[in-house]
């Protein structure tokens, strides 16, 4: 059976070390508890074998570039929750896992991670030295469920957030697909309409020795334009993409442009619903994991992925440290609107904030679920109405001269 090392406190707030034999880090952090010690640190003690090379040596890792999918790490976190529901040590599980994977970057990290923990580091620990695949959310969560000896359920409820997450993501992009690719295609026909077709008749109302209308001259100055200048089309997104990059770099232009983000038509109002719901998401799963509310709030502040809620989270922190409840501070933030104020007013005042939290996390998902439908219904047509615009207008262009010339040939007979 393996020895643990922890670290713990008693009931008078001294620190005591000790050994205990366990067979999981949670059977022992259970056994600690039993003694009226508050443990802040369990490891397994490495055994002879483990210090001189695991008995093994090292798996060979592939070769593998990128980022870890996050359904990939969704999958892994709901598979290691079922291991760990069931019973198995957290070792065992991880290389179960890890030679369930496919050759990649989480394969890797996995060996690494299961050597780690064998080697005596805490699951936390482990992950930690991963992070563009365990973010801080994912390690302090998973710490939470160390210390408080429920890592099954933690996991558990880590995988359900991040189901939502991306289930809320995915709906987002998929609603942005058909207007983007709408928008795509129509603009390169028009393109091939003024490129192409446009020069034809101007060679016919030249042939014509036409005095042309003011909208057919302005078409053909736009065909022209385009003629000689089409390679700047795909050069306008870049451009407006490199300089958004540049700016967003700076502390000061972020803010800017993710203010201006919130106040866009309707787009603005699902950016920040879905901000709003994944703040309080992500808050009320730490708190319900226990992770401290100041260390919460931290992680928070950069789970939101905009720089108007990070300042505005940032002083709440700054006025819950100084001994303030939360709903002062986020009130003046003005972030938020008084409906969470109040479900997190209630929350705290019954100690369930977590709860309240949750409810309106799940509230903001089904509005912005509203809103991306009635987005969808609005763009639809616009999109109609726009395009049958551009082609009216060079109808309209293109026939005005030749009514021009039926008139004079009318009036010359």
């Amino acid at each position: 059976m393996p020895t643990f090392t922890y670290e713990a406190l008693d009931s008078q707030g001294k620190e005591v070390k000790g050994e205990i034999d366990a067979v999981s880090s949670e059977e022992a952090i259970v056994k600690i508890r039993n003694k009226s010690y508050f443990p802040t640190n369990v490891k397994e003690k490495a055994t002879k074998r483990q210090r001189v090379g695991g008995g093994g040596g090292k798996k060979k890792k592939t070769f593998a570039l990128g980022k870890v999918k996050a359904k990939q790490l969704c999958t892994f976190t709901r598979q290691l929750s079922t291991l760990q529901d069931a019973g198995l040590p957290i070792v065992r599980s991880l290389k179960i896992l890890e030679e369930q994977q496919k050759p990649g970057v989480l394969k890797n990290q996995l060996v690494d991670v299961a050597e780690d923990v064998e080697g005596g580091s805490t699951l936390s620990e482990a992950l930690a030295k991963h992070p563009k695949t365990f973010n801080k959310l994912y390690v302090n969560m998973v710490r939470a469920g160390e210390a408080g000896g429920v890592l099954d359920s933690i996991l558990e409820r880590l995988a359900a957030f991040m189901e939502k997450s991306q289930r809320l993501k995915k709906q987002v992009i998929s609603a942005l697909i058909y207007p983007a690719a709408v928008i795509t295609v129509a603009g390169a026909i028009l393109v091939g309409i003024m490129i192409v077709i446009i020069p034809k008749f101007e060679d016919m109302f030249r042939d014509m020795r036409m005095q042309l209308p003011a909208l057919t001259q302005t078409l053909i100055t736009i065909s022209k334009w385009l003629k000689n200048n089409w390679y700047f089309l795909p050069a306008f997104p870049f451009t407006f993409f490199v300089i958004m990059k540049i700016v967003a770099a700076n502390k000061t232009g972020r803010y800017i442009i993710d203010k201006m983000k919130l106040k866009l038509p309707l787009f603005g109002m699902i950016i920040s619903k879905s901000t709003i719901s994944r703040f309080c998401r992500t808050l009320g799963t730490l708190i319900a994991s226990g992770v401290p509310i100041l260390e919460a709030l931290s992680i928070v502040k950069e789970a939101t992925g905009n720089a108007v809620f990070e300042t505005a989270l940032g002083r709440v922190h700054d006025s819950i440290r100084e001994g303030e409840n939360i709903v002062g501070p986020l009130a003046q933030s003005k972030v938020v609107d008084s409906m969470v104020l109040n479900m997190v007013d209630v929350g705290e005042e019954t100690g369930e904030l977590d709860k309240m939290l949750l409810k309106v996390a799940d509230t903001y998902d089904e509005d912005v679920d509203a809103l991306v439908g009635g987005m969808m219904s609005l763009i639809e047509p616009l999109l109609i109405v726009s395009l049958g615009l551009c082609v009216g207008f060079i109808v309209v262009a293109l026939f005005l001269p030749l009514i021009s010339l039926m008139q004079n040939i009318g009036q010359g007979t």
